[in-house]
């Protein structure tokens, strides 16, 4: 079977970056290149002017003489700007003399909010949006994140209810981290080695441009030795130390090129939830990859394990966080005596607890990390899901509802 074009897909973004340009006179959209920012902002845009500084005569421009660039058309989108970091200021100077919404929407693959050369942020003139890989109910063309934003809003008495009426229909979690976010393997490439070529040009490309963007790196070897080491460290505790060990490598090159790849929307450190409490909680964060499908090729593992379905609920978290207006946190909880939950949400007051197990029938003894987090937090804890891959939904406490991973998702 041949290569088919990826197919358009309505994305949860829309909504919140057409929102941002009413308000905003500067909009930057950000993510990993190939999650489909350039289709998205194309589409947003109507008649905007368009100009990408891939194009050598637009970048040279962009460097030699922005303010003139900038006087191309009354509303301009702008892609990947992140090769151009002094265009910016040029912005910025553009901004400072005409406020109106709508003036510069941007796209960079790399996060102008934290990269060290990107010399202004536009702080208080430019509205952040970050376009993560599809997530599952965008791959079936909802437009849309899991249903979190009902779960944190309604009685987990009504949760079962809720769920039932969900279009959410059984699927094959392995071949969804397998296929992962990204438009093309995602809808395009039929066979497993069609998708490993596309993540290894993908990876190339990430290796030999992206990065020289960003930073110098001195031996790209050791960087993939890095990433590798990072995916097959998915879901654990960040031990930089230890990483530094393993891979033979400088434990301030390891932070470095963490942070690299964290800049550049490969890599996600998971931070721990905590409060003032008693009792002592685990400080490190977690590694989790933004894309399960290149996760498991650089990893070069044989299959899907369970910390690839606990990716894929992240992952979803993530892209529905970044596209609420009050930015939920999307945190992990881990005590001294090893009690732990996955995933915390944290929103509006309310805690929402996530387990994720990777078996069909979930015992009441895998929730109780669970009843130990809403026994710790008390009216704070909302409730708690433990997700899993069978097809029943029962509670198994107070507040604590299993449930098949694909009703949420």
């Amino acid at each position: 079977m041949g290569v088919r074009e990826p197919a358009f897909l309505p994305r949860l973004l829309r909504g919140p970056l057409e929102q941002a340009l009413a308000v905003f006179p500067v909009v930057v959209v950000t993510g990993a290149r190939q999650t489909g920012k350039t289709t998205l902002v194309q589409l947003v845009g109507g008649d905007r002017a368009y100009l990408t500084l891939d194009d050598l005569d637009v970048r040279d421009q962009a460097d030699s003489a922005p303010d003139d660039l900038l006087r191309r058309d009354e509303r301009l989108t702008l892609d990947e700007v992140q090769r151009s970091p002094d265009l910016l200021l040029a912005v910025k100077r553009a901004v400072d003399r005409d406020r109106r919404p709508g003036q510069f929407l941007l796209t960079g693959s790399a996060n102008l909010l934290l990269a060290r050369h990107v010399a202004d942020t536009l702080a208080g003139r430019a509205a952040f949006l970050t376009l993560w890989p599809l997530t599952r109910a965008e791959l079936s063309g909802g437009g849309r994140a899991g249903l979190w934003t009902s779960l944190v809003s309604r009685s987990p008495r009504d949760w079962p209810g809720l769920l039932g009426e969900s279009k959410g229909r059984p699927a094959d979690w392995k071949a969804l981290a397998s296929h992962g976010g990204y438009p093309t393997p995602a809808t395009a490439l039929a066979t497993p080695d069609q998708r490993s070529l596309w993540f290894s040009g993908y990876t190339q490309t990430y290796l030999e441009r992206d990065l020289r963007d960003l930073a110098r790196v001195e031996s790209l070897v050791e960087f993939r030795r890095l990433m590798r080491a990072a995916c097959l460290r998915l879901g654990n505790l960040l031990n930089q130390t230890e990483l530094a060990r393993d891979t033979g490598i400088p434990r301030a090159t390891v932070q470095r090129y963490l942070d690299l790849l964290e800049v550049s929307y490969q890599l996600f450190r998971l931070e721990p939830y905590s409060v003032n409490r008693t009792k002592r909680l685990i400080k490190s964060p977690k590694l989790y990859w933004t894309d399960t499908g290149l996760s498991l090729h650089l990893g070069d593992t044989p299959g899907p394990s369970g910390a690839h379905l606990e990716n894929l609920v992240l992952c979803d978290l993530v892209a529905w966080r970044d596209s609420q207006p009050s930015r939920p946190s999307v945190l992990y909880w881990r005590t001294a005596g090893g009690e732990e939950v996955d995933l915390v949400v944290e929103t509006r007051g309310k805690l929402l607890a996530v387990e994720v197990k990777a078996h069909p029938r979930p015992s009441y003894r895998d929730a109780r990390h669970l009843k130990s987090f809403v026994a710790e937090y008390g009216d704070a804890a909302h409730g708690a899901l433990l997700l899993h891959t069978g097809t029943t939904t029962e509670f198994l406490g107070e507040r604590i509802l299993s449930a098949p991973w694909w009703r949420v998702l």
